[in-house]
């Protein structure tokens, strides 16, 4: 049996992992998918004070009070940043990472940092629509998300705080020291910023993977993304 730690990306929550998990618990093992402070039903948590420092310690905390070790961690999206900071702080008690159409953060980067404008839409959008530190979601649409799951993802998905995505990366350098690193790649969308990452991975010759769909591989190709954890990690 192994033990899958799943964590989401911006504006979601554990709601977005309930059919991958739903399989992966079919076959036997124990899958972990923590909602993020402020996010998703613990939204009435979210304040100026949840950063990505807060995140991070969502998800050690998890592996610390659970004592789970020789795990599986998967991030998503912004999810990358978070497990990328927990494999970098908890090294020796993760087997495999992933990152599923993820932001990699380096040292002294955020994950604004890799948008095509820096963040600066983003940032907008926060001074506009959430007093200047929440960032409002984007719509499912932009993101190619089935059009049968669209309007339930914009009504599930709630403000991110603007510090998280602001944040630098603080790492050390062990999370690239992890037994088993792999880069799932999500191609079916226009406007991914994630090719980058998807080249560095080949660069630094991790396993790689492609799902020809939206950015949501999770609800977009269930079968397909729980196989190929079962089958590469």
């Amino acid at each position: 049996m192994t033990d899958y730690v799943l964590v989401h990306g911006a504006w979601h929550g554990s709601w977005c992992w309930k059919r991958v998990r739903r399989m992966l618990t079919a076959k036997g093992h124990q899958v972990f998918t923590p909602t993020l402070t402020g996010l998703g039903e613990r939204v009435h948590l979210l304040s100026q004070d949840v950063s990505l420092d807060t995140h991070i310690a969502d998800v050690v905390n998890l592996l610390i009070w659970e004592d789970l070790r020789d795990i599986v961690l998967v991030g998503h999206s912004y999810g990358g940043a978070v497990v990328r900071h927990v494999a970098d702080q908890l090294t020796d008690r993760v087997h495999s990472l992933v990152y599923l159409d993820a932001f990699v953060p380096e040292d002294g980067k955020s994950v604004l940092m890799y948008l095509p404008d820096s963040g600066k839409a983003v940032r907008e959008l926060a001074r506009t629509q959430g007093d200047g530190w929440k960032a409002p979601p984007i719509p499912a649409s932009v993101l190619a998300i089935n059009e049968m799951d669209a309007a339930w993802v914009d009504g599930q998905c709630t403000m991110q705080p603007l510090a998280s995505l602001e944040a630098e990366a603080h790492l050390s350098g062990n999370c690239d020291t992890v037994a088993t690193i792999g880069y799932i790649l999500a191609s079916g969308w226009e406007g991914s910023p994630f090719l980058q990452f998807y080249e560095l991975a080949g660069e630094r010759r991790w396993w790689r993977a492609d799902l020809a769909c939206g950015h949501d591989a999770m609800l977009d190709a269930p079968d397909e993304l729980a196989a190929l954890l079962l089958q590469r990690t």
